[in-house]
């Protein structure tokens, strides 16, 4: 099983997503091929309602603490309560760091 699989596995168990979407990003980036490194999380939930951005990355960042402390190096956060979400999330930016950047 993938790292994000196991990621999107562990989030539905905690937040039972209306939606989710867990993607590896790490091809985007300037690290050895084939890595699980960077991760773009859209999570739709009802636990979310009520709830400020901050505190809803928070409980996201909690329940994968483990995975924070070792293989994940980048997490980008979208997180949503049901009546906020409208079918789409903002595309991750291309990376800007190492040898992907311009002229770098």
């Amino acid at each position: 099983m993938s790292l994000a699989e196991q990621i999107e596995e562990k989030l539905s168990a905690i937040f039972d997503p209306q939606y989710i979407d867990v993607q590896c990003e790490s091809h985007m980036h300037n690290v050895p091929a084939g890595s699980e490194m960077h991760f773009r999380v859209v999570l739709v939930s009802s636990t979310f309602k009520s709830t400020r951005k901050v505190q809803r990355h928070q409980k996201v960042y909690a329940a994968l603490s483990d995975e924070m402390e070792g293989p994940i190096h980048a997490l980008a956060l979208h997180t949503y309560a049901p009546d906020e979400w409208e079918g789409d999330a903002p595309s991750s930016p291309e990376c800007q760091g190492g040898s992907k950047s311009k002229g770098g």
